[in-house]
């Protein structure tokens, strides 16, 4: 269904936005958003799914490979459309107005907020290690059936919501700097681990008699279902594409990027094969220090690598370090986020106020203010966490219809200016395309419920776009006329 509206790739419009960000600046938000807490947990998750080393590295290669070939897709897209919203413009022009409006839709109301409520939460529970009293419940209350229980960690996750949204409302330079400065820290927390890990770790410092779990028992039973090896693999590639997820943000702030037609691509795949080359000689280190048997029973990996040779002292300088991983996670959820509802109001397909720029700043303040304050009250409610689970199907899906976009594009606009084009078009965009399928279709076998619910979010958009689109074209027959 390609129906007509606003195309914001076909018509430039004039942007009050400005172009702050450098190539290192935009490699740090590829970096920054990828890497989060996932690096540091989900091995565990994938020895228990495969039952052998030689096979969780297996599914870490052909899950960066996968990635890859996916940021190939988006480098191609953000280079053609350096525009604010990023996926929005792609899908608006590949697909038409409805396809990207339902992904502004989703990002807008499920996934940024909810996300940066959770990262929030995140970096309280890693405070909280550190200082209890942080996750002392103060009262708990009743609202039918549930029971929500009130601590300190949320009205300071709220704050801290506020604190990262202010960042970027006074300036988008200031907060490239600053996303340098954590994703430089994220590296080098993980640089140190290897590095320390190398020099005074000792092969297989903890022992354990228990046997590894085998892969029939994986994190989603797929060896259950009798595929065996492939299976298991497959079992294991769900928690690590979720440690590579966040290489396809970037193109949310394409319009304040220098040089997009040459920067964007290369921030892309730069950021993509650092954060690649950095997991694997993480795990490289957690299998030389610990036997297979500890990993797959440990719940904290990366902490149980760095007490075997640094004591309670290294955990504790490990938790700080995963604290400012969320922090600078946090950090490019808003950023990037805040120009998605922003591009779809300057369209006239969104609230209006969500199109403010700030004429000193030259940030979009209306934006951020929404995203902020929706946010801060999920961070405030703790009901977060069930609507987290939603997004996750949602992503996939326009992952795949990204992809498919770009097809489309291919064949209607041969003639498009296409700054860079995918490597190994098209076999590496139809790679993406049917594991972006086949993990949603996976998902939804998996968690039909929350997956249906997620899908429901997406539909419950289309009445909107078709009340605001109609507006829309009311005040520009309006206009036209007089």
């Amino acid at each position: 269904m390609h129906t007509k509206g606003p195309d914001p790739a076909a018509h430039p419009q004039r942007s009050d936005l400005i172009r702050g960000l450098g190539l290192w600046s935009a490699a740090a938000i590829v970096i920054g958003d990828t890497i989060g807490t996932g690096i540091f947990l989900v091995t565990s998750d994938m020895a228990r799914a495969v039952g052998s080393a030689t096979l969780v590295f297996a599914a870490w290669l052909i899950g960066g490979l996968i990635v890859l070939f996916g940021a190939f897709c988006y480098a191609e897209l953000g280079a053609a459309f350096p525009k604010a919203g990023g996926p929005y413009v792609y899908l608006n022009r590949g697909l038409g107005p409805l396809w990207g409006f339902l992904f502004g839709w989703m990002s807008s109301f499920l996934e940024r907020p909810v996300a940066m409520a959770t990262l929030a939460a995140g970096f309280l529970r890693f405070l909280g290690f550190l200082f209890p009293m942080v996750t002392t419940p103060l009262f708990a209350y009743h609202v039918g059936r549930y029971e929500f229980t009130f601590t300190a960690a949320q009205p300071l996750a709220a704050l801290v919501v506020m604190g990262v949204t202010s960042v970027n409302y006074f300036s988008v330079r200031f907060g490239g700097a600053i996303q340098v400065l954590l994703t430089s820290l994220k590296i080098a927390t993980i640089l140190v681990i290897v590095v320390a890990g190398v020099l005074f770790g000792k092969q297989h410092a903890i022992t354990t008699a228990s046997a590894v779990t085998t892969p029939s028992s994986g994190l989603l039973g797929l060896g259950a279902l009798g595929w065996g090896t492939v299976g298991a693999v497959l079992t294991a590639l769900v928690p690590a594409m979720w440690a590579y997820n966040g290489f396809n943000d970037l193109g949310d702030v394409g319009e304040e990027i220098q040089r997009p037609e040459k920067n964007i691509p290369r921030a892309i795949i730069l950021g993509l094969l650092t954060v690649g080359g950095l997991y694997l000689l993480a795990n490289i280190v957690y299998f030389r220090i610990l036997p297979f048997a500890a990993i797959a029973q440990s719940q904290h990996v990366a902490s149980d690598v760095v007490q075997s040779f640094a004591g309670s002292r290294g955990a504790a300088w490990l938790t700080v370090a995963m604290a400012i991983s969320a922090l600078g996670a946090l950090h490019v959820v808003v950023l990037t986020g805040a120009r998605i509802p922003y591009a779809m109001a300057r369209d006239g397909v969104f609230f209006q106020f969500a199109s403010r720029i700030h004429p000193s700043f030259h940030t979009p303040s209306g934006s951020l203010i929404f995203l902020g304050s929706l946010a801060a009250l999920l961070a405030l409610s703790g009901t977060y966490e069930e609507l987290y689970s939603l997004f996750v199907f949602a992503v996939w899906i326009f992952f795949a219809l990204n992809a498919i976009a770009l097809l489309r594009l291919r064949k209607i606009e041969p003639d498009l200016s296409r700054p860079y084009r995918a490597w190994g078009y098209p076999l590496t965009t139809l790679i993406f395309l049917a594991a972006a399928i086949a993990l949603t279709a996976n998902l939804w076998m998996v968690r039909p419920v929350r997956s249906t619910l997620g899908l429901l979010v997406i539909l419950a958009g289309v009445p909107f776009f078709h009340r605001w689109r109609k507006s829309s074209l009311t005040s520009d027959t309006t206009a036209n006329n007089n």
